[in-house]
């Protein structure tokens, strides 16, 4: 018959002594590791959720200052800054077209959510899947970039700006934004032609995709068109962060 034999009894004995050695050496590691607390139930160890919460109301708070002392430096800057009236002008024309100077106007307002809670499909379409049911990153860029290709003269999501550096992303259900993080239902407001703004929506392939979801899972979707809204002057950094080779 085939097959292992019995160990010897100095080879079980080294084993023995191997499988202590080894539980000696992962308790001192974890022993370092909690630095003596319980690293399953410690307190002080914030999970990832209120920590991204924590940095976005931080993020929140810079910005409010960041606004102010540029509120500062520009009324400064205008006491006598020795510029033409054409020269402010232009200047004026430019931070409008950057985004980091308020902007007034007629203008369209999208919201989007997810689906309500237990959502069922509508009759003659299947049974929806997790990812039916929430909003998702294309969902919001197929907004903006319909409201940017029906002239949008600016746009804001949620309670902020966007500039051309702006992205919109998405991780699990909420919204990240320029350093904030963000729950639905979301709220994209475009100042501008509110019947080029609609026609722009309503030609949107991916829209179209989303009003489908719409029908089949009920998720959210409204546009309410105002008649003067103010979108706030971006108030974050305008700085470029790239990658960098190492070495």
């Amino acid at each position: 018959m085939k097959g292992g034999g019995r160990l010897a009894g100095g080879t079980v004995r080294l084993l023995t002594a191997a499988v202590f050695a080894l539980a000696g050496l992962i308790f001192v590691t974890s022993f370092n590791t909690a630095k003596g607390t319980n690293i399953r139930t410690d307190a002080s160890l914030l999970k990832l959720s209120d920590l991204i919460q924590q940095r976005s109301a931080k993020n929140g708070d810079l910005n409010e200052s960041t606004t102010a002392l540029r509120g500062d430096i520009d009324a400064l800057a205008q006491r006598d800054d020795g510029s033409t009236k054409a020269e402010d002008e232009k200047l004026g024309a430019l931070e409008r077209a950057a985004g980091t100077k308020k902007l007034s106007g007629p203008a369209l307002t999208v919201t989007l959510n997810d689906a309500p809670p237990n959502a069922q499909a509508a009759p003659g379409y299947p049974e929806p899947q997790a990812n039916d049911l929430v909003i998702h990153q294309q969902d919001l860029q197929a907004v903006v970039n319909a409201l940017w290709k029906g002239g949008a003269k600016g746009i804001q999501v949620m309670d902020q700006r966007l500039i051309s550096t702006s992205a919109v992303r998405c991780v699990g259900n909420t919204l990240i934004l320029q350093g904030r993080v963000y729950s639905p239902p979301y709220k994209i407001t475009a100042v501008g032609d509110q019947g080029a703004l609609k026609n722009a929506i309503a030609a949107s392939p991916a829209i179209q995709n989303y009003q489908l979801y719409v029908k089949a899972y009920g998720l959210g979707w409204k546009v309410d068109e105002r008649e003067a809204v103010t979108l706030p002057a971006y108030s974050g950094t305008v700085d470029l962060h790239y990658a960098k080779p190492v070495g």
